[in-house]
């Protein structure tokens, strides 16, 4: 990231220059590893890592689990990916552990 000298504003590549969005300064990119372009997005595996001992304490739902029929679950919220995307909401069978994930 490079902030413009004279404004103090973050500036953003265009057309191998950094350019200042508030007051038109603009710089040549000098550093060739300073500008890298990617054509996909990369994603980054998510571990989920739940303490079995808070297990318990987390509120439930009447919900069916579709593993076992059973229709109580423990539900809890992650925000998984940026933030401008919605929680995904797990549960977590009250009887037979089977956890589960529904998306909005």
């Amino acid at each position: 990231m490079r902030f413009c000298p004279e404004c103090k504003s973050l500036m953003i590549a265009r057309s191998g220059k950094m350019h200042c969005r508030r007051c038109d300064y603009s710089e040549e990119i000098t550093d060739s590893e300073s500008l890298k372009v990617t054509k996909t997005r990369v994603e980054k595996e998510i571990v989920i890592v739940d303490e079995d001992d808070a297990i318990p304490t987390l509120p439930t739902c009447a919900i069916r689990c579709p593993q076992c029929d059973h229709n109580v679950a423990y539900w809890w919220l992650r925000q998984l990916r940026s933030a401008d995307e919605s929680e995904v909401r797990f549960f977590r069978c009250v009887s037979c552990s089977h956890t589960w994930r529904e998306y909005d």
